[in-house]
This record gives structure tokens, sequence and C-alpha cells, in this order.
């Protein structure tokens, strides 16, 4: 008699199978780029194959969900001949296809130094796509073995597939039927659990997988099948090719940086990125007097403060990377869920990691929001404090985390408990959106027009009860602090509800006891930090970034993108370009609600942005479709 579970054994049986397939494919992709892989111990190895388990169970349920439904559907003809055939057909299929994407990247990975997304798809139509049916016969000589495995494996998996079939039975009784039944209810959520790869907020991506093991080892961890479902949904870049000459390219947008010359400072660096502080709220840089942010001002008068700096982005899952790795969002997806946020990059953390600094990310949001926590472990980071560290829910403010002042105050004390030199991110939280202060604030802090008003008095209070108690700390004298607003907020100022006004956010750069200090009008953006920081303690080694220095004395030019239009700032025009063509061009000092379209009266100025704006298109995007964020 068949119990009601043999058709569950099956089907774990199968699934152990593709898992076993995926451990050779594994093995083999690890042999055939050893030279990439050298330093891995085989403890490490092994580590690394337990941890991929998870991932493979993801896209293997991803994958094989239609056979999986059709295999579980509780229907009497489930027995039939024809039923079965169709099933082991539609198994090998979709099966053999993944096998063959994880062939390809055993000789492909070491061109691109990742796993093949989904934009590889884009190569197939076109000229590229002409090219590549051209050269199909030389590649089908010159890796004639990676069909050989391709086949030999798609042999053992029809093999075993047969192997692990089990007798059905030719009758359902009501008994069976309903036993069926409740097995396929109860496998649908089970599958999809096992699909999202736990409980977090959004289902694993090749990011988490920094989670779990150094970043260059990311690649060992996925498989090609996983990177490319998990992106196939995600847009890609078209390529724009604007300048045929790349000594022409370079010229007018450098991205590699000379190291400087002399000994490396080793002071620490604090990073401390505040939610939604728009230059609007803060008095000290913005001639109002009805500041919200009075700690900021009077830390202002003490620093180098930049007055013409602007956000990158408009969401902080596009201005983490710009601030921490000098990587914008320079397309309609941001760039840490794109198909190129598993890219090889650096940042000020692996930088500093490599020079003896501990490097550490704070953010009192739930672990996992925004893939923080993800991409904090793909950009070097070697600590991680959200919520579940900081591990006390009655400072849960009920909606993202941790209020800012007790987090800011965990965020204090664990550095102090840190070796020196270190490099810290601080990302507050409360001045989100719904806007919510503790309640014992809630007369302490007045309304202002508008809500965000009152949190932001609130989080300008809670970083002064830091630096009140970094004060105290033996590592406050010889560390850079460095402040920036990951995006702005919402506005009731005409200028700041412009395309140009919603990036206006202050930067400053703050030194117990040093030089930094007065207003300077130079253009600054985000992406310029990372560079700031390395020339100001004298890094000694080339590096790349889309920034620059703001203590160099070449000009700065601020890039934007906001779906629909790039937009570059200087000291005075703003250039909007849509991809093809310039669309507008205005004075802002002197049109400062883009009142004027100067195309037709500026033609020099407009032919001068629109190519650097080409420039810095073109090379973004080379360097993410081609994985050359980093100087090797």
């Amino acid at each position: 008699m068949i119990k009601w579970h043999s058709n569950l054994l099956v089907l774990t049986k199968k699934i152990a199978l593709l898992l076993s397939i995926y451990a050779i494919c594994r093995l083999f992709f690890y042999g055939f780029n050893y030279s990439l892989f050298s330093d891995l111990s085989l403890w490490g190895l092994i580590g690394i194959c337990l941890i991929s388990v998870k991932f493979d169970l993801s896209v293997i349920v991803l994958s094989n969900a239609l056979y999986f439904i059709l295999f579980l559907l509780p229907v009497p003809w489930r027995q039939k001949r024809g039923y079965q055939l169709l099933l082991k057909w539609l198994f090998i299929m979709v099966n053999s296809i993944a096998i063959l994407a994880n062939c390809v990247d055993l000789a492909y990975f070491k061109f691109t130094l990742k796993r093949t997304t989904a934009d590889v798809f884009h190569f197939f139509g076109g000229e590229i796509g002409n090219d590549l049916f051209h050269l199909l016969p030389t590649f089908l000589t010159e890796y004639w073995f990676i069909f050989f495995i391709w086949i030999v494996l798609t042999f053992i998996l029809t093999f075993f597939y047969q192997k692990t079939e089990q007798k059905l039975p030719e009758t359902w009784d009501k008994k069976y039927f309903l036993s069926q039944t409740i097995v396929f209810i109860a496998m649908i959520p089970l599958l999809v659990f096992i699909y999202r790869g736990g409980f977090q907020l959004k289902p694993i991506s090749a990011v988490d997988a920094a989670q779990y093991t150094n970043p260059k080892n990311v690649p060992l961890v996925i498989s090609t099948p996983f990177s490319i479902l998990k992106t196939l949904d995600l847009k890609t870049i078209e390529p724009s090719i604007f300048f045929e000459n790349p000594n022409e390219l370079k010229a007018i947008y450098q991205t590699e940086h000379k190291g400087k010359t002399g000994e490396l400072k080793k002071m620490n660096v604090c990073l401390l990125i505040l939610e939604s502080f728009s230059k609007e709220y803060i008095g000290a840089i913005n001639g109002r007097n009805d500041t919200y942010t009075p700690f900021l001002d009077s830390l202002i008068a003490q620093s180098l403060t930049f007055n013409n700096a602007y956000a990158n982005g408009k969401k902080s899952i596009e201005g983490i990377p710009a601030i921490t790795s000098s990587i914008p969002t320079w397309m309609t997806e941001a760039y840490i869920s794109s198909p190129y946020g598993s890219n090889t990059i650096n940042s000020l953390a692996s930088i500093l990691n490599e020079q003896g600094y501990n490097s550490s990310f704070f953010h009192g949001g739930t672990n996992g929001t925004m893939g923080f926590n993800a991409f904090a472990s793909l950009a070097g980071y070697q600590k991680y404090y959200g919520r579940t560290e900081y591990n006390n829910e009655k400072d849960y403010d009920g909606n993202w985390g941790i209020w800012d002042e007790e987090f800011l105050q965990y965020a204090a004390k664990t550095i102090n408990s840190m070796p020196t030199p270190f490099f810290t991110t601080i990302f507050t939280l409360t001045s989100h959106h719904p806007f919510a202060i503790p309640a014992k604030y809630k007369t302490r802090f007045p309304e202002g027009p508008l809500p965000i008003h009152k949190s932001i008095r609130y989080s300008d209070y809670a970083l002064k009860c830091f630096f009140e108690s970094a004060k105290k700390m033996p590592w406050y004298n010889n560390t850079l602090f460095v402040l920036c607003a990951d995006h702005t907020g919402i506005s009731t100022d005409f200028f700041y509800s412009t395309q140009m006004g919603n990036h206006c956010i202050p930067i400053i750069y703050y030194m117990p006891n040093s030089n930094l200090k007065g207003i300077n009008p130079k253009v600054t953006q985000q992406l310029d930090i990372m560079p700031s920081v390395l020339d100001y303690i004298n890094y000694p080694k080339d590096f790349f970034a889309f920034g620059k220095s703001v203590f160099d004395s070449t000009e700065i030019s601020c890039l934007t993108f906001n779906s629909s239009f790039f937009q570059l700032m200087d000291s005075s025009y703003v250039l909007q370009f849509d991809g093809t063509k310039t669309i507008n061009l205005y004075n802002f000092k002197k049109d400062s609600l883009f009142h004027y379209n100067l195309m037709e009266f500026e033609p020099a100025v407009m032919q001068r942005m629109e190519k650097q704006t080409k420039a810095m298109i073109q090379t973004y995007q080379q360097s993410l479709i081609n994985n050359t964020m980093i100087i090797k």
C-alpha cells in the first residue's frame, strides 16, 4: 500500500538530486577559477558549500515552481504514464538549462568577475547578437569541454531522476485524496518560504550572500541560475556610446584617482548620514532664521561646510552607495537592487580595512530594511549593528526601528569599545515618515509648517547628545566627522521644490582642533565624500570613484538622474539631458525657478556641459556592465 507521504519522499529525493548537481557545478566553478579563490582554505570552501544550500534551494524552487505544483497536484490522473512523462521532461528541460547556465560561467566568469545576470539576454539582439551568433562556432570549438560537462551532467540528472521514481496507487480512495489535498495545501507556503530564504523582509538576493562570506567569495556562494532569475525583473542598462575613443572619454571624465605621497594619517573617521536632512531645514547655510537644527548650526560654525552640496539620488537606497562607495544611481533601478548590485566594488570600509582600520555600520532600523545590512557586507564593513543587535524593544518607535537618541548613544558606547583607528558609518532614522518622536518629547519640540520639522528638531537634539557623549571619549579628538543627508525631505519652498533644489543637502567636514573651517561655495555631491576623506587622510594607493575630492583644486559637477532625465549642475548652470540630447539649460544664479531656457542663447555652455554629461553617463554604464569599479 502506498503511504500518504510517499510522494513527499520522492520529491525530497529529486530536490536532493538537484542540490547534488548544483554542488558539483560549484566545485567545477571553483576548479576552473581556482586562481581567483586561491586564498580560500579547505574549511572555507566547505563552509561556502554549506551556506550555498540556502541559495540553491531558493533558485531550485523558483525555477521548478510549475513542476512542483504539477507534481503535488491532488488529482487522480497524476499516476498516468502520459502525465509522468510530462513531469519528467519538464524537470529535465528546466534543470538542464540551469546546468548549462552554470557551465557557461566556468569560462565566462574570469572575464566579468561576477556570475552572469539577466542582462545577458540583451546580447541576443541587434548588432551584438549578430556578432554572438557569428562567433558561436569559434566558442563551441574553443570551449568544447563546457558543453561536454553540460551533456554529462544532464545525463546524470536524467539517469537519477528515473531512480527516484516510485509507483503510485492505481486508484484513489477518499482517504488518500484527502491526504494529498492536505499535503498540497501545506507544501505551497513551505515552498514559498524556501524560495524567500527565510522570514526576512525581502526574498534573498545575490547581495545577501555577502553576509555569510567575504564579498569576493559571493560568486562561489550563489549559482548562475540564481543570479539570472533574481535579476530578470530588474531593468538593465542599455549602453550609450557617445565617445568611440577611450582616451577622449578619460580626458573628459576620470574615475581612477592617484594615491597621495607621504604617510597615511591614521585618524578615525565617523560618517554620520542624517535621514532627510535637507539644506532647507538648516539655518546656518541657507540664510533662514527659522532653523530646525540649532545643534547642527553650532557645529557648522566650527566646521568646513559646503553650501552648494547635492544628493545624487532621492532615496536612502540610492544615497548609501553614493556616500560610502562613491557609486551613484544614474539609471532607473537603485544600484543596490539592480542587476549590478553584486559587482566588485571598493568603499571607504574596504579601503580602510586594508590599512588596519576597524569598520562598522550602524542603522537602528529593522535588519534587512532596504538591504542596508547586505550592502554593508558587500562594501566590506566588518560589523553591522541594527535593531537586532541593539536588542531592546522598549526603544522601538513602532514603525522603522530604534529612536535616534537611544541608538546614537548605543553607537557611541559601542564605538568606544573598538580598537583604533576605526571607520564607522551611522545612519539616523527618526526623521523618516511618519515623523513620529518619543512621547516624552511631544511638547519639547515645537511644530513646524510640515510634520517632518518636529522630527528634524528631535534628531538634531539626538545628534547633540551623541556629540556630548563622544567628547568624553578618548578617540574624539583624533576623529574626522563627516555629516551629510541621505536625500532631501519634503519642502515648503518653491526653490527647494525644483529639480535642482530638491537635491540640496548639507555636507560638513568637522575635526576637533583642526583647520577645517568656514563656508565653501564649491559645488560638491555625495559621490565626493569617499575621495575627499581619502585625500584628507593622505591615502597612498590608487582607487576608483565616480566623485572627486573637495580638497582638489579642480571644478566638480554634480550629476543626478530622476528616471526621466539626467541633470548636470555646476557653479552657475543646470543642464537637463534626456539620454540622447539636451532638453533644458538654466542659469540658476539668475533664474532659480527655471523660467528661461538658455539652450539657444548659451550654445558654448550647453555644448561643454552636454559633453561632460555624456562622458559621465558612458563611463558609468561601461563600469557597471563590465564590472570595472575597482583598480586591479
